[in-house]
């Protein structure tokens, strides 16, 4: 690669990750949620400027590069603070990370890549975690909830299978279905309330939180269904730049038991 020291963080993130596994889970504290920020640098450092504390955990949850103007510096800063405050900082995969399970479009920060720093990325950024259950009763990922029978299960999605395009890939729709299909234009698998409530049900948990889809409503299904979006830095995505804080020694059982922040 054309930079060693990106090539060092590189070599040492993957081994933070490899430790991690699929699912995080935390116990107590505040967990600060973060969604999509598709390299809004300025949206990371807002967050990290006012949350980055020692009792604090941040969860990104996922789509850190393309689109917005700044998507390797976005990601560099991420995969630094990583290192930095490993159990600070969490860092969870969206459908952008998937780069060598999927081809997806727009993908402009995978583009502007050679061959050789695309492959590396993409390798490392595929042992990014699924997603983080707390003992309170949150789920968070990066979009709908896969075909799973307990959390633990989780562990063993496969990186490129069906259940890892669920959390990935899957949209939500004000809908009482269960499966609603394929979108034709996006690819992108639908689900309805009846699929949200029968997996949250053998999950056993209350809310969750995930980001992926700029343009639905925030709060769905009773307020159980939370979707935030941390990036401006595309004409399609929201004005409103907004993440969720969680306090992990508290019950949490709707979008009423949270803070939505704008940053």
């Amino acid at each position: 690669m054309k930079d060693q020291k990106i090539e060092d963080l590189l070599t040492q993130v993957e081994r933070r990750f490899e430790q991690e596994g699929n699912l995080i889970e935390l116990d107590s504290g505040i967990a600060v949620f973060v969604g999509d920020t598709h390299g809004d640098l300025e949206a990371t450092t807002l967050v990290i400027e006012r949350h980055l504390t020692p009792e604090k955990k941040l969860v990104f949850l996922g789509d850190y590069v393309d689109r917005g103007p700044d998507s390797e510096e976005n990601l560099n800063l991420l995969l630094w603070l990583k290192l930095k405050h490993p159990d600070n900082v969490y860092l969870l995969m969206g459908n952008h990370e998937g780069r060598s399970a999927v081809r997806f479009y727009p993908s402009d920060f995978w583009e502007g890549l050679s061959d050789e720093v695309t492959a590396r990325y993409a390798s490392v950024l595929s042992k990014l975690p699924l997603a983080v259950s707390t003992s309170n009763g949150i789920i968070a990922l990066h979009g709908a909830l896969p075909s799973v029978e307990c959390v633990e299960e989780i562990c063993g999605i496969t990186y490129g299978g069906p259940k890892w395009r669920q959390i990935t890939w899957g949209d939500w729709e004000e809908d009482e279905g269960e499966f609603l299909g394929i979108d034709d234009q996006t690819g992108r698998p639908q689900f309805g309330r009846g699929w949200f409530d029968k997996i949250m049900g053998r999950l056993g948990k209350n809310v969750l939180i995930r980001s992926h889809q700029p343009g639905i409503k925030r709060t769905m299904y009773g307020g159980r269904c939370v979707t935030i979006f941390t990036s401006s830095a595309h004409w399609a995505y929201v004005s409103e730049r907004t993440i969720a804080i969680a306090d992990l020694d508290k019950p949490v059982n709707t979008a009423d038991d949270l803070v939505i922040e704008t940053v």
